[in-house]
């Protein structure tokens, strides 16, 4: 009997991705003297390298659309770029297939300074991904190396629930981390443009963003985040001026009861043998009358209903 086959889970990570795939640091895949392809290598184009590797035409692979990364620096794409340069692409790109050519599902900031050396073939491993694993996958892969900012991560983060239905703790556990992470990440989604710009460019912490979420006024969250750009105010200092903001909370103030109201409240008191409260606007009012347990409200109960 055949074994039951494995599904495929969420929240591995990288070892999702890559396995036991060891590669050697390499430009190009030269074919070996006197050995002719195999046909469907032929057909393919492919060049299979050990433990499951394959060398891709550069120009087959095109980006992932649901990557979260929006920004790449380019100073490090071009130190990136050198790395290569001198000793080969270390780890492969992941891709699946897509129509003639492939998609990234992790690696593309490996992939563009690949196209910056000028490498026309580059190791890749292929992986059989539905679009939800793809998206996943390029998200966790991401966090995990700590490439995105938090804007970024929380748009990622958000994707997840609105297109595929996650719960906030199914994305915890996906992506490793803990539910009021994934709460807070979020919540930056709700500043102003500003504010997420000097979020997502490093001007300011994920730790200001949080901090700024709790002012309600938009005018004083835009401006505490550009005052913290330009004279590098602290978490607590804003965390301080987000409690100053808040508006105190109004007494509420007792009306005073006549003679007659207070007669009538301990009438009923003495009737019922408990507590009652007579709450008077004008001509209309309200009889509260507390109970402290079943057996009290049983009996008030019937005490009332027998009138």
């Amino acid at each position: 009997m055949a074994a039951p086959k494995k599904t495929k889970g969420l929240g591995k990570g990288l070892d999702a991705l890559f396995g036991d795939v060891e590669v050697a640091p390499v430009e190009s895949k030269p074919k070996a003297k006197g050995k002719k392809p195999a046909k469907a290598e032929k057909e393919s184009g492919l060049q299979p390298g050990e433990g499951g590797v394959l060398y891709i035409d550069i120009n087959d692979i095109k980006p992932n659309t649901t990557q979260p990364r929006k920004h790449f620096d380019e100073e490090k794409l071009e130190e990136l770029a050198s790395s290569i340069h001198q000793h080969g692409l270390i780890q492969p790109i992941v891709l699946r297939k897509l129509g003639k050519g492939y998609e990234i599902v992790a690696g593309e900031r490996r992939w563009r300074a690949c196209r910056i050396v000028g490498l026309k073939q580059v190791p890749c491993i292929v992986k059989e991904l539905t679009d939800e694993e793809n998206m996943l996958l390029a998200i966790i892969e991401n966090m995990q190396r700590e490439d995105l900012n938090p804007i970024e991560e929380a748009e990622g983060l958000k994707q997840m629930i609105d297109t595929y239905g996650l719960t906030q703790e199914q994305v915890s556990y996906s992506v490793g981390k803990s539910r009021p992470y994934i709460t807070n990440s979020l919540r930056l989604l709700k500043l102003p443009g500003k504010v997420q710009e000097l979020t997502a460019s490093g001007e300011i912490s994920m730790g200001h963003a949080r901090a700024l979420a709790a002012i309600k006024s938009q005018e004083k969250q835009i401006a505490l985040a550009e005052r913290t750009a330009k004279e590098g105010l602290s978490v607590r200092q804003i965390e301080f001026m987000a409690k100053e903001t808040k508006a105190p909370a109004k007494k509420k103030t007792k009306v005073k009861k006549s003679a007659d109201e207070k007669r009538v409240e301990e009438d009923l008191k003495n009737a019922l043998g408990t507590r009652v409260n007579l709450n008077r606007k004008g001509k209309k009012g309200k009889i509260e009358i507390e109970f402290y347990s079943e057996d009290e409200l049983e009996r008030l109960i019937d005490l009332l209903t027998s009138l």
